[in-house]
């Protein structure tokens, strides 16, 4: 499948073949939900805690006797029906991370890829560069393209001027080729590729 390579100035540059395997294929939306899943279960830092009974700061002694009070038994002060007590079968510090198959996760990377290509929503651009880090300009050359909620994936680095430029710019991502994933391009309305991302993520799926 043929599809048309910009500038950043929005002019025509040519064309560029893209491999209908990983740019046309079924899209799957059970596997998209699993992947984002894994990759947000994946992220969380998972450090909530709640102190448990051995946790607790105060003593030991047991608080009245076992019998002739009239009131429950109790070991020490530091149960949660107590001020101050444990919290029962609280969280703990824990990874949250859980386990994807490796062709369940390229099957998602396809589907997304593919999903915008069929929406009308994939550019291709010529190279991702900037003269300056001003982001005046690169505004203007955002709304040159119809830009304003995309995910710009570079190539294997992306330049310095050009990051620095867009940083700025609400609702626009920019990641490198080794970075683009499956939540940020479903997240983001229009998923903008230079030449040498395609190339790279051609070869990462296929490999």
């Amino acid at each position: 499948m043929k599809v048309a390579v910009k500038t950043l100035d929005g002019k025509e540059s040519g064309e560029i073949t893209l491999d209908k395997d990983i740019f046309g294929v079924e899209v799957r939306k059970d596997v998209l939900h699993q992947m984002v899943n894994y990759q947000l279960a994946k992220r969380r830092s998972g450090n909530h805690k709640a102190k448990q009974r051995h946790e607790i700061t105060g003593t030991g002694k047991k608080p009245w006797a076992q019998k002739g009070t009239g009131r429950a038994r109790a070991g020490d002060l530091k149960r949660n029906i107590d001020r101050g007590g444990a919290v029962v079968h609280g969280p703990v510090v824990r990874s949250h991370a859980t386990s994807l198959p490796r062709k369940i996760r390229q099957m998602a990377m396809k589907s997304a890829l593919s999903s915008k290509a069929a929406e009308g929503k994939l550019i291709i651009l010529d190279e991702a560069k900037a003269k300056d880090h001003k982001t005046k300009p690169m505004a203007v050359a955002m709304q040159k393209l119809e830009l304003d909620n995309a995910l710009i994936v570079g190539g294997k680095d992306v330049d310095v001027n050009f990051a620095r430029a867009t940083a700025n710019l609400p609702r626009i991502d920019v990641v490198p080729s080794q970075g683009a994933n499956v939540y940020d391009i479903l997240r983001r309305d229009v998923l903008v590729l230079t030449k040498d991302a395609v190339k790279d993520i051609t070869d990462q799926l296929k490999g």
